[in-house]
C-alpha cells in the first residue's frame, strides 16, 4: 500500500471512530483533549462534533491552519508527555491521541507514558481514541466501527 493510501485510511479510520463515539461522549461531562494538534484538522472536526464542549489541544508548537487554531487558553505547548501530565484528573469525556510516528522504536518510547496519561486524564466511562494501542488495566478496548480495519486505530473506555 502506498503511503498516501495508508494516510487516507488512517484519517478515515480516525474520522469514522470519532463520529461513532460522538453520541456517547455527549452524554458525559468533561472537556475533550486533543493530544497532537498538528495542522488542526482533527481539532476542527472535534469542534463540529462538540460545539459546546471545551476542547484543549496539546502540541510541541503551534502549527495549525489559522481557522483551526484553538484559543490561547485551550492550547498547551511543549512536549506532550510533560504538559499533559498537568491534566491528570481532569475528568475528560474524550481524549484523542494521533501522535504515532510509524517508527517502532520511537512509538515504543511513546507507549511507555501514553497509556497511563490517557487513563489518567479521563473521567470514569470516558473514551480514549488513539492511533497507537493503549495497554493499561484501567482501559477496556471497545469494538471498532465496521469501516475500520482492526489494528488501524483504537477505542477504549476508562473503567
Amino acid at each position: 500500500m502506498s503511503r498516501l493510501d495508508s494516510f487516507i485510511r488512517r484519517l478515515s479510520a480516525q474520522r469514522d471512530i470519532l463520529n461513532a463515539v460522538a453520541d456517547q461522549v455527549r452524554l458525559l461531562e468533561g472537556p475533550v483533549l486533543e493530544l497532537g494538534l498538528g495542522n488542526g484538522r482533527t481539532f476542527d472536526h472535534l469542534r463540529e462534533l462538540f460545539p459546546d464542549r471545551r476542547i484543549i489541544a496539546f502540541d510541541r508548537a503551534a502549527n495549525a491552519y489559522g481557522p483551526s487554531m484553538p484559543s490561547a487558553d485551550n492550547l498547551v505547548l511543549g512536549e506532550i508527555k510533560d504538559t499533559v501530565g498537568g491534566f491528570v484528573g481532569a475528568g475528560a469525556s474524550l481524549a484523542h491521541a494521533d501522535i504515532g510516528t510509524g517508527y517502532e522504536d520511537k512509538d515504543a518510547v511513546t507507549l511507555t507514558w501514553l497509556p497511563g496519561i490517557m487513563a489518567g486524564v479521563l473521567a470514569p466511562g470516558g473514551l480514549a481514541v488513539s492511533g497507537l494501542p493503549l495497554d493499561h488495566p484501567d482501559l477496556q478496548a471497545l469494538p471498532l466501527p465496521d469501516t475500520v480495519k482492526a489494528g488501524r486505530y483504537f477505542i477504549y473506555r476508562r473503567e
